[in-house]
């Protein structure tokens, strides 16, 4: 496990573009790129989400996991699930996409407001163990980001670790079955 930030979980309202959900714990081995978006952004809609769809082709016989997540912190009664798939049938977004959770306490939504994003569109490059190796506000350079994921994908697979509700596992260590040579 790396020294840096473990990735928190997504909270999700609906997930679209995928017959089940996501999780960044299910996804554990693989590298993740999170991508946040809203529909009525225009730096999403001219750079980041072109951005993505470059990603998807470039990267897509590896085994990188790319999430859009769409987080709505202001214009909500603008931005419903119909206009979002909609949004997402014109533009051909391919990823799963998740509707991040509304927070009910205020504007911010719940998954925006674990991973700190300070709007849209923000990213998140997630490593193998589930750390956060870079997090950008804004689109950022095709070379650099493209770099970046490559070196994450080139990272090795890390070990499986041990089911912590298995039995006879306590704090990461498992005990042998009894009568196990």
């Amino acid at each position: 496990m790396s020294d840096l930030t473990l990735a928190p979980e997504l909270s999700v309202s609906q997930w679209l573009n995928t017959p089940r959900p996501f999780s960044i714990a299910g996804l554990r081995g693989k590298v993740i790129f999170l991508h946040s978006f809203q529909l009525l952004c225009p730096g999403c809609v001219a750079e980041s989400l072109p951005q993505v769809r470059r990603i998807e082709r470039i990267f897509a016989n590896t085994d990188l996991q790319v999430i859009g997540l769409h987080t709505v912190f202001e214009h909500h009664e603008a931005m419903t699930p119909t206009v979002l798939k909609a949004f997402i049938h014109e533009y051909r977004l391919t990823s799963p996409i998740g509707v991040d959770q509304a927070d009910g306490q205020s504007d911010i939504p719940v998954t925006m407001r674990r991973y700190g994003f300070r709007g849209t569109p923000s990213s998140v490059l997630i490593g193998r163990d589930g750390a956060i190796l870079h997090h950008a506000f804004g689109v950022e350079d095709d070379i650099a980001l493209g770099a970046r994921i490559g070196m994450a994908l080139a990272a090795p697979v890390p070990a499986a670790t041990p089911d912590e509700n298995a039995e006879g596992c306590v704090a990461g260590i498992c005990a042998a079955p009894a009568g196990a040579a």
